[in-house]
């Protein structure tokens, strides 16, 4: 008998619940019957888009260690909305289809801060034979940020505690997978920024002027909140930017306020918040932005009225497409760092002041897993730039805590939080990357407690015995003396005893450009490890030969020891103007070169490596102008037997052709 309404599916999954022994208010609860920490996840979620409404998932579990929750439609073409881009976010298809609804509750629940992950179950049905149920993990709040699994075709994993931790195993995220959503990040980020540049363009937005557009507004979109926690504002929006042409309540002026109270209630330093705010004054220097305009095509459909500011035009953008989307990007995306970069090609023209061309965010992960960076670690970078590398210590840092005390536990949350605040020390002295490096800090829960504003070499030597360093990233401008190497010096200089510290710089530095603060380096740290990078690494920005070098702080190089030497000039992508594209195992050759710095020749790699070319244990000399691969490797002239059997049949083959057209015959037509 086929069922009428959408209670008679509710009444199959309260069956299935029944047969898995799951009892209703001790198990499993309907609708509203949640507990108040999930309802405050929810609030603002309701269907109806209203922000006062709280969502209301047809039922729900609480009881393990992610919560789940399903949502019900009547009939099995209402399981699921999508297109070949992806499964529909509008209204319409949140409140028609099952898996569409269950994913917003997701997403919202997530986009709270409660949660970091939910486990949700779409399910749609004609009779109680022709039920269909889709089982997502949904781990982060941007429409993408989701994995379906397939093989989970009924709700059988909800049985017992056990079930429930073998389904959650296979539904975490492999290194693969994160590494891909990492890359998937930053593409979309790429494409995102590249669109919001000829919108700003088209505005006569100023290249340098564009980031800190990008970076203030996100700022000006975030809840403010009070010292205890309370809600003071919800953060502006679009519809709060009304074209009013006011001095004190123009739009730009609304986003600049906003910061200023956003900032204040955070509690940022008084010093910190001025420069902030210094910067952030650009966006409404000119009042001209704030007049009524027509609508760029960019953002021509996502504003109603024909007519809007400038200001609103790139607000509007940036609420859509990134801080809409911003909790789903790989979590070691620097998000200011990628719109800087963007922004910098068009600032640049060719790139070639290469001092501030930002690391790769899958470079950054990987120097950070190098050193193996947890939780209890302290890590500086001084010359933090928009801190991509304070980004990826961070989260290691986080996953460590989550590891050891359970995501989501009061033991991680209260780690975490001192972690951010405590472990992490940056130091820059341009103004304005200062700026979008305490807000990408800021945007992470506030990582930005120690991002500091000037010259990491006249910082008193308090903030170093004070700190405590025993880990060191760096990135430093390649137009400083000595291509640079002198950050890495000082900064293991300035460490504990047994720290390491890892630089990714131009190779020429360790190659004889360098050798005063090379030799000196080596008279008081040791290097470890020589990683030769690929040639078009920081492609289009600038076409530049670069290594990574890996050094223990205070213990004497010993040039009786091996160094490691890696080639990583085939790192599985091609880079272009357009983009980044992956061509040979990308994914596991980032994860083979942290195997092969910690085994050698022994490493477990996935990738098709040939181990006895790429890797190289050497010593090095105390001249400090051989610390590269290329100076090591082995090139073997000596030609094998297969060399003299090629040679001998090409000459063969050449006689033969000189004595055929002796002959006068054509030997175009041979085979």
């Amino acid at each position: 008998m086929n069922w009428k309404l959408e209670t008679d599916v509710n009444d199959w999954v309260k069956a299935e619940f029944t047969r898995l022994d799951l009892k209703k208010h001790q198990d499993y609860n309907e609708e509203s019957a949640f507990s108040d920490y999930m309802k405050e996840s929810l609030k603002g979620s309701a269907k109806t888009n209203s922000k006062k409404n709280s969502g209301k998932p047809d039922f729900h579990l609480e009881k393990y260690k992610v919560p789940v929750i399903i949502e019900n439609k009547l009939g099995l073409k209402k399981l699921i909305s999508q297109t070949k881009d992806g499964i529909k976010i509008d209204d319409k298809s949140i409140q028609t289809f099952a898996v569409n609804g269950a994913l917003h509750y997701a997403r919202s629940m997530i986009a709270s801060g409660k949660y970091q992950e939910v486990i949700t179950i779409g399910v749609a049905g004609d009779t109680k034979d022709n039920v269909a149920i889709r089982v997502y993990y949904v781990f982060g709040s941007s429409p993408t940020a989701h994995k379906e699994m397939k093989q989970t075709v009924s709700l059988d994993f909800l049985e017992n505690k056990e079930s429930f931790n073998n389904f959650y195993k296979e539904a975490r995220l492999t290194e693969e997978e994160k590494h891909q959503i990492l890359i998937d990040s930053q593409a979309a980020l790429h494409s995102y920024a590249q669109k919001l540049n000829r919108l700003m363009h088209n505005h006569n937005i100023t290249a340098p002027q564009r980031v800190l557009y990008v970076s203030g507004m996100l700022l000006a979109m975030q809840k403010i909140e009070d010292q205890k926690g309370n809600l003071i504002d919800e953060g502006l929006t679009p519809d709060d930017l009304k074209g009013i042409q006011s001095d004190n309540r123009r739009d730009a002026r609304k986003v600049v306020n906003h910061i200023d109270s956003f900032l204040t209630e955070r509690g940022i330093q008084d010093n910190k918040r001025e420069l902030m705010l210094a910067s952030f004054a650009e966006i409404s220097k000119d009042r001209q932005r704030d007049d009524l305009t027509d609508n760029d095509k960019e953002v021509a459909k996502l504003i109603q009225e024909p007519q809007s500011s400038v200001t609103k035009q790139i607000f509007t953008f940036i609420y859509e497409y990134i801080f809409k989307a911003i909790d789903g990007l790989g979590g070691h995306i620097d998000i200011m760092g990628e719109m800087y970069s963007e922004f910098l090609k068009y600032a640049l023209g060719d790139g070639k002041e290469i001092g501030i061309v930002l690391t790769p965010p899958y470079v950054t992960k990987m120097m950070a897993e190098i050193l193996d960076i947890k939780m209890d670690n302290k890590v500086m970078d001084l010359a933090t730039g928009s801190a991509g590398f304070l980004i990826s210590a961070m989260e290691l840092m986080i996953d460590d805590a989550n590891r050891e005390y359970g995501k989501g536990t009061t033991r991680a949350e209260e780690t975490i939080l001192k972690l951010k605040k405590d472990n992490l020390l940056g130091i820059e002295l341009n103004a304005e990357m200062y700026t979008l490096a305490t807000t990408n800090m800021i945007l992470r829960g506030d990582g930005s407690s120690r991002i500091e504003k000037g010259s990491a070499f006249n910082r008193p030597e308090k903030l170093f015995t004070d700190f405590q360093a025993n880990r060191v990233l760096l990135n430093p401008p390649f137009s400083y003396s000595e291509n640079g190497l002198p950050f890495i010096e000082y900064g293991l200089d300035k460490m504990e005893k047994g720290g390491l510290g890892a630089i990714i710089i131009q190779d020429s530095a360790g190659s004889g450009k360098a050798t005063d603060t090379a030799t000196s380096i080596l008279r008081k740290h040791t290097l470890l490890a020589s990683i030769k990078m690929p040639v078009d690494l920081f492609n289009p920005m600038a076409g530049v030969q670069t290594s990574i070098y890996i050094f223990e702080a205070h213990k004497k190089h010993d040039f009786a020891k091996t160094v490691k030497f890696i080639d990583f000039r085939n790192d599985g992508y091609k880079r272009t103007k357009r983009g980044i594209t992956e061509i040979n195992q990308p994914t596991n050759r980032y994860q083979d070169i942290i195997k092969m710095y910690k085994a050698g020749k022994r490493a477990e790699i996935q990738a098709d490596w040939d181990l006895d070319k790429v890797y190289i244990e050497d010593f090095i000399t105390d001249k400090g102008n051989d610390w590269n691969f290329e100076q090591h490797q082995i090139i073997d002239t000596k030609p094998t037997l297969e060399d003299f059997k090629k040679t001998v049949a090409d000459y063969l083959s050449w006689e033969v052709t000189q004595l055929l057209q002796q002959k006068g015959e054509d030997i175009s037509k041979k085979a």
